[in-house]
């Protein structure tokens, strides 16, 4: 099948189907340009959950939890309150109690902009941006505007995703914590066990969490529990993962060098290959209480609440963009 792009409905919501290489992709700019479905035809795996009969309403209602959906600000800020080196900033506090947090931001929720979609014997591509400025509701909460760019790449070597932040404020910092909530199907491959998924995370330490999922900043040692993430052994399904966190290292995929998780269906041994530039610092594994037929290998550019701990930027993870300057995340998934 030749390499192409086409705007189409699907259950309600505008999309852009990108095919190449064999995959297929349907990214929903109106629901934050989640990818709402990846898909390798010759390898009959489907990446990310997705339903074909789910409606505009159930995406929209719940859209961490379907697709790729790319959080900014991703995670928890403790009773709501965000601390740059120029502001403090009360953010609504929409994880209620005990835990009476900030959780995952706004943009995976807002209608975004097409700029570009196209192919050419190579691969097919999508641009699409959001302008962030006083318009959006959530302005009052956090009055430094900006421009997130995102451009989708479909080829022969996988779904390419880049995300460029700039800081358009001209006087403020703009805080910088960027994750994909990804939630990743279970079985991925057609007609698999949810039993047979083996799930690697190439850890290094535990990050410590409270009663509230906030960092203690305290660094743990590795149990039994966390090394089946370094070793490949860990089924990521059929049991409740809660908001594992850990610093992310290297994975050896094909013996090389490999900045991302592998998640293998061992009866077939088809692979799903998740990597991420080296921005992404962290990895949060959850599962929805293991019974739901997804989980989420989660990558962040920051520990939760990291503008708020007083670990240095350099282990928090957490960066500010200057006024003019932009920062810039990639990731890409591919089968073996």
């Amino acid at each position: 099948m030749s390499n192409s792009t086409q705007l189409i409905n699907f259950g309600g919501l505008s999309c852009v189907r990108l095919i190449s290489g064999g995959y297929e992709a349907l990214i929903a700019y109106e629901v934050g340009s989640n990818v709402i479905r990846l898909r390798d035809n010759s390898k009959e795996v489907d990446f990310f959950r997705f339903d074909p009969n789910n409606t505009a309403d159930i995406i929209k209602g719940s859209p961490e939890v379907w697709g790729l959906p790319t959080l900014y600000l991703p995670n928890r800020f403790a009773d709501g309150v965000l601390k740059t080196s120029d502001a403090v900033y009360q953010l609504p506090v929409n994880e209620k109690a005990p835990y009476n947090n900030h959780i995952h931001g706004f943009i995976h929720k807002r209608v975004h902009q097409v700029i570009e979609h196209n192919s050419d014997s190579n691969c097919a591509w999508l641009k699409t941006r959001y302008v962030y400025d006083e318009n959006d509701e959530f302005f009052q909460y956090l009055p430094v505007p900006f421009v997130a760019e995102y451009t989708f790449t479909l080829s022969e070597n996988g779904l390419e995703q880049d995300i460029t932040f700039t800081n358009t404020s001209g006087s403020k910092v703009l805080p910088m914590s960027l994750a994909s909530h990804t939630a990743i199907k279970a079985p991925f491959v057609d007609g698999a066990k949810e039993s047979d998924i083996r799930l690697t995370v190439p850890i290094g330490k535990k990050c410590e969490l409270n009663e509230r999922w906030l960092p203690t900043e305290k660094m743990k040692s590795l149990t039994m529990w966390d090394l089946e993430y370094k070793s490949g052994n860990k089924c990521p399904v059929l049991q409740d993962i809660n908001n594992d966190m850990y610093t992310g290292e290297y994975a050896d995929l094909d013996h090389e060098k490999f900045h991302g998780i592998i998640a293998e269906d061992i009866a077939s041994g088809k692979k799903l290959c998740y990597e991420v530039s080296e921005e992404y610092k962290f990895w949060i594994i959850w599962n929805d209480r293991g019974f739901n037929h997804y989980f989420c290998p989660e990558p962040m550019t920051a520990m939760i609440d990291a503008p708020n701990l007083s670990l240095p930027a350099d282990v928090s993870g957490y960066v500010e963009v200057k006024p003019g300057d932009s920062f810039t995340a990639h990731q890409r998934f591919f089968t073996k």
